[in-house]
Formats: structure tokens, C-alpha cells, sequence
């Protein structure tokens, strides 16, 4: 098979190609920001400029990655330099090229809608929403929810997932929540509850200046 089109990396002790999950995930926050702080400027002063720069690298990266070959993908290979110290996790390479045409999908529409046509509209919020969403859980919890729409869709199995989460194992009892830890989690809610009722007037008064200057 020539390597420059083959879809993900040969790696000893692996039966079908892999890609290093951790790089990945780097890249996920590393996208993630950006577009964060691009919507940041939307909301607070409606300036689109950078996230038109920000959508053009999206389509230009995930182009790369589906139709050339991830290891040529500018911002994996910034993600590969930033966890090079790290111990890899390798994945499927299927189940993630998959995920990443997902990602694709949504980062063309809203190039062509906000970089051609120059317009939003509820459709280019709801991908952009979407968007994050997809990126943070990646990124965050080391859950690719393209993935695990892979499996769903796919009738063969994906193989060498994120987390082992493909693979049925019983957990250890460290990965449990007991009926305490699920008290804690309800208090922590109804503590924002609380404060919500008793404080939301004291919230909501804009803050001064500590220093007039």
C-alpha cells in the first residue's frame, strides 16, 4: 500500500492504521480556542473578521487531513509538537476520518455562508454551536462524539477507540460514583440554585473600576 494515501499510520502491534489520539486532542483545544474567541468577538463588539480567518484554516486543515493525508495537516502537526514529550494513545484511524468529514461538512456551510455570501443567519450560530461542542468534548473529555456515530452507523465495529470505550470491561472501583459523590453533585446544583434566588440582583449590578485611571 503506497503510505502517502494510505489513511493513518502503520504501528507495531496494531491491526488496521492508527493515529495518535493525543496529538489529536491537543489540536481539538487548539481549535477550540480560536473559535471560542472568535464567537467572544462576535458577541461583545460584532466584529466577523477572525472568524472568517478562523473558518478559511478550518476548511484548509480538515481538507488536508481527509484528502491528502493527516500527517501533512498544519494543525496536527502543531499539536504533535506540543504533546511530543507525552506517551501516545493510538485510535482507529477509520472511526476519526469519519468524525473529521463531520467537521468538514459544518466548516464548509459556514464558510460558504459567512466568508462567501458575507451573511448569518440561526443556521451559521446553530454550526457554530455545534462546532464547539464537538471540539470541546473532544479536547476536554477525550470523547469523539463523530466516533461514536461511527460505530453506530457503521456495521463493522470500530476498533482501538478513545479511553478503550469500544472494548465491554467491567469497571474498577475507582471509576465508580457512589450515592455520596452523587449528593455532592446535586448540593453543588442546588448551591447555584441558591445563589440564584438570593443573589441574582447583586450579580447582575455591572462592577466599577478598582482604579480610577
Amino acid at each position: 500500500m503506497n503510505r502517502n494515501k494510505q489513511f493513518g499510520e502503520n504501528v507495531e502491534g496494531y491491526a488496521i492504521p492508527v493515529l495518535n489520539n493525543r496529538e489529536i486532542r491537543a489540536t481539538a483545544g487548539i481549535m477550540f480556542l480560536l473559535a471560542f474567541i472568535s464567537l467572544i468577538l462576535i458577541l461583545s463588539n460584532g466584529n466577523f473578521v477572525p472568524v472568517k480567518y478562523v473558518l478559511s484554516v478550518f476548511v484548509v486543515e480538515f481538507f488536508i487531513r481527509l484528502f491528502i493525508n493527516p500527517k501533512y495537516a498544519p494543525l496536527l502537526i502543531i499539536g504533535r509538537i506540543i504533546v511530543s514529550n507525552q506517551n501516545p494513545e493510538f485510535v482507529g484511524a477509520e472511526q476519526k476520518k469519519f468524525a473529521w468529514f463531520i467537521g468538514f461538512t459544518i466548516s464548509v456551510i459556514m464558510f460558504f455562508l459567512l466568508v462567501i455570501m458575507n451573511a448569518f443567519s440561526p443556521i451559521t450560530g446553530f454550526a457554530c454551536l455545534i462546532c464547539l461542542i464537538l471540539m470541546f468534548s473532544e479536547s476536554a473529555f477525550g470523547i469523539c462524539i463523530g466516533c461514536k456515530m461511527y460505530g453506530f452507523i457503521k456495521k463493522d465495529k470500530a476498533q482501538y477507540c478513545p479511553g478503550e470505550v469500544c472494548d465491554i470491561k467491567q469497571k474498577y472501583e475507582i471509576q465508580k460514583v457512589s450515592k455520596k459523590q452523587w449528593a455532592v453533585v446535586f448540593a453543588l446544583l442546588l448551591f447555584i440554585t441558591l445563589l440564584y434566588i438570593f443573589f441574582q440582583e447583586i450579580f447582575i449590578l455591572k462592577p466599577h473600576r478598582l482604579f480610577n485611571m
